[in-house]
């Protein structure tokens, strides 16, 4: 059985991620208390038809403060006794969690006539922070709508190969805020960059002028061989430390030229390699 356990803060989008999950034919269980997970998992590894031999399973903060703390220790029992076991946690900022419950009009689940939504959502990140330190992956939704969460489920959890590493290169701007989700950062603003040039300004990383521009500079050969070697050196590693996910952004002033031309050129290098590359262009999007 390849067990996920999907969680995090109240609209951030776990919901639409098992819904997405069932859809592609995971057998999936929302809101489960903590408690029951060992004894629930190790059930439907013993069932023979394979029916839950993909499984999805929903915690959120409404669960005991008591079984809530004791996610790790379950969690590590499960790993020991050898189960396909993968954690999901989802994200966002409190500002945009704040307008999506406005929007939506939806009850936190933690609000009540003394505590408002801000002190809910503040509290409910305490409850689970034992969920989100064991999170295999962490993704932040704050600027990523409906239909983005979904093609990321799709390509990054639901198609993967649960023996591989799924390494995911993201370009963003700095102007836009660093990613939260990701594992390493690099910094592209030092490179020429193609917006100054006026013909190209409208144009971005992946057309051709901009690509052009870009391989004539010395600087961005030298910085895409060093992330490259420094990258080769250090993947490996991750996955002996069983590392199922490794989030890499690139970022740039405005997340139009520079990453999103590196991107492109590092999932090309790596797409041969013993991984499942990803390109995901933040800005673009």
């Amino acid at each position: 059985m390849n067990l996920i356990i999907v969680s995090g803060v109240s609209g951030s989008g776990k919901s639409t991620v098992l819904h997405v999950l069932e859809d592609l034919g995971y057998y999936c269980i929302d809101n489960l208390p903590v408690g029951m997970l060992s004894a629930l998992a190790t059930q439907m590894e013993c069932v023979s038809d394979n029916i839950y031999e993909y499984a999805a399973i929903g915690i959120d903060a409404r669960n005991r403060i008591s079984e809530l703390g004791r996610f790790s220790e379950i969690l590590a029992e499960l790993r020991a006794a050898k189960l396909a076991c993968e954690v999901l946690f989802l994200d966002a900022d409190d500002n945009i969690l704040l307008k999506r419950f406005s929007e939506t009009r939806r009850k936190h689940p933690l609000t009540n006539d003394v505590v408002p939504l801000k002190e809910a959502i503040t509290e409910e990140r305490a409850l689970l922070d034992s969920i989100a330190s064991n999170a295999d992956l962490y993704i932040d939704t704050s600027r990523t709508n409906l239909h983005q969460l979904r093609d990321l489920i799709r390509d990054r959890v639901a198609k993967k190969n649960t023996q591989t590493l799924s390494l995911l290169f993201q370009s963003f701007g700095f102007k836009h805020g660093i990613p939260i989700d990701a594992d390493l950062v690099f910094d592209a603003r030092c490179l020429p960059n193609p917006y100054w040039k006026t013909q190209l300004r409208k144009h971005t990383g992946l057309d051709k002028p901009v690509i052009d521009f870009l391989q004539a500079q010395p600087m961005v050969g030298e910085m895409f061989n060093d992330i490259t070697s420094f990258l080769t050196t250090w993947i490996p590693r991750f996955q002996a430390a069983d590392r199922s996910y490794l989030t890499i952004a690139i970022g740039c002033t405005g997340g139009q030229h520079r990453s999103v031309f590196l991107v492109e050129s590092l999932v090309a290098h790596f797409k041969d390699t013993d991984t499942e590359v990803i390109a995901r262009h933040r800005e673009l999007q």
